[in-house]
């Protein structure tokens, strides 16, 4: 196949043209395996919760998700729209082993997988495409950072294989549309309105969002190529050191056990420089300001899916029997309601035991939303004027919904690793809208390595004071 056909099959496919990207020695595996096993100390759609990709695969170093971003919406057509209907066109050249076309076939495959719901027997068991795309980044991203644990850049050929395979993924939100009004002229003048399609609104705002925090999290990982500290298994000696790797800090309060596999950083003597200290607190400032838009995106993804009946059929009669009396009796009687001050109270110990009462206050909040609704089933007109007076907001049970809320919030603030609530997992494992679900996962995804970095900075930071103090 001569160059002028490689450079352009390279194109459509999100490549720079370049001679590299048709290397014929590439050695890259043609196969990957089946989905991931999730961790040990996982919890459904925790933030990395498996370690191999069911949708991944070694990438070409010139695929790149700033060259073809799905999100430019232009007059022009967007190159990776083409690469659906080359794929079709290639069914007949089973017999060509050019590189771009074995991986054409095995694009071919992934969407494959992906419209069948992961189920290749054909025997309709599959799950729906939203569930599918959810659980191929999910994947992807534990596969490709499940093993990465340290503040240092990510594997080149790791790097790519997110880059690509996102970009494959991402490529469905280009489908995702919604017609919008507009005014277009006939040739005699004459005013009319059509309906143009364009990008739907939260993939438009989000997507591309998100796509810039990715940019900043792979950016702060390569900021870290050179530094002056260094990491040693746990309780092991570095080369490096005279001192015992066991600087292992307990970061946040949900890592109360130690988790003993985790890489120990250690510093030399005397601590870090103050040039290396300042480089650490600006990367963590970055991180968690990501961390934060992230969570954001994702909380309002997961506040815009549908409610699932399943859900609604299992809510408890009683809010009160839910949460308990005694947190009851301070959300229904305190004047002035501090969250704060009630999980100070509750003294919670494990990720467990959080996640046990975000539960329990999730479903006590839309119990009390419910009977709220429910007492003001009037008149249309009566409703209208309550709504819009103050009487509603005095109602018992709008009260103790709203500080339910607060208190919900707050608990995933104070636990910002904690894992998917009963109601959001039930949202996600029964969410039909595909761009709700990419929107999902990717946000979710990212929250976790925000997080992760800003952990990593903690450690370092934590084992470079208790260095500096042990030698004045």
């Amino acid at each position: 196949m001569d160059s002028t056909v490689n450079s352009e099959e390279s194109y459509d496919l999100g490549y720079e043209p370049s001679s590299s990207s048709v290397d014929q020695n590439d050695q890259s595996p043609t196969e990957t395996p089946g989905f991931s096993i999730q961790s040990v100390d996982s919890f459904p759609y925790c933030r990395t919760n498996s370690e191999a990709s069911g949708f991944s695969e070694a990438t070409d170093e010139n695929s790149s998700s700033e060259t073809a971003s799905p999100l430019i919406w232009p007059a022009m057509k967007s190159p990776r729209q083409a690469v659906l209907t080359r794929i079709g066109m290639m069914q007949n050249k089973v017999g060509d082993q050019d590189p771009l076309d074995l991986e054409l076939e095995m694009m071919k495959e992934r969407f494959s997988k992906l419209l069948l719901g992961e189920d290749m027997s054909g025997s309709g068991k599959g799950v729906c495409t939203a569930v599918t795309i959810s659980n191929s980044i999910t994947n992807l991203y534990a596969s490709v950072f499940g093993q990465h644990l340290k503040l240092q850049p990510l594997h080149p050929e790791k790097r790519l294989m997110w880059k690509r395979e996102m970009n494959c993924l991402l490529s469905v939100c280009d489908y995702i549309v919604e017609l919008i009004p507009a005014s277009q002229n006939l040739q005699d003048g004459t005013p009319v309105e059509v309906m143009t399609s364009g990008p739907r609104s939260d993939i438009y705002i989000n997507l591309p969002a998100l796509r810039k925090l990715d940019a900043l999290l792979l950016e702060i990982l390569e900021s870290f190529e050179e530094t002056e500290f260094w990491y040693a298994e746990q309780g092991s000696m570095s080369e490096k050191s005279t001192r015992s790797g066991s600087f292992r800090r307990v970061v946040q309060p949900q890592r109360a056990e130690e988790k003993w596999w985790l890489p120990v950083p250690c510093v030399p003597h005397g601590g870090l420089s103050e040039k290396a200290r300042k480089h650490l607190r600006h990367k963590r400032d970055c991180a968690n300001q990501i961390h934060k838009a992230a969570m954001a995106i994702n909380s309002s993804v997961l506040t815009e899916m549908e409610i699932p009946d399943t859900y609604i059929a299992s809510l408890p009669k009683s809010g009160r029997a839910s949460v308990g009396d005694a947190i009851y009796r301070y959300m229904y009687t305190a004047d002035k309601f501090s969250p704060e001050y009630l999980l100070d109270c509750l003294n919670l110990s494990t990720e467990h035991e959080a996640l046990e009462l975000a539960d329990k206050v999730e479903a006590s909040m839309y119990t009390w939303r419910r009977k709220a609704c429910l007492s003001n089933s009037k008149s249309s007109w009566v409703m209208v004027k309550d709504l819009m007076s103050d009487t509603d907001r005095s109602d018992k049970n709008h009260v103790l919904a709203e500080r339910a809320g607060c208190l919900l919030f707050c608990l995933k603030q104070r636990y910002p690793e904690l894992s998917q609530t009963t109601l959001d997992t039930s949202k996600i494992q029964y969410n039909r809208d595909v761009g709700q679900a990419i929107l999902e996962s990717y946000s979710r995804v990212l929250e976790g390595l925000a997080f992760n970095i800003v952990a990593w900075i903690e450690d370092v930071v934590y084992v470079d004071k208790t260095m500096r103090n042990q030698d004045s």
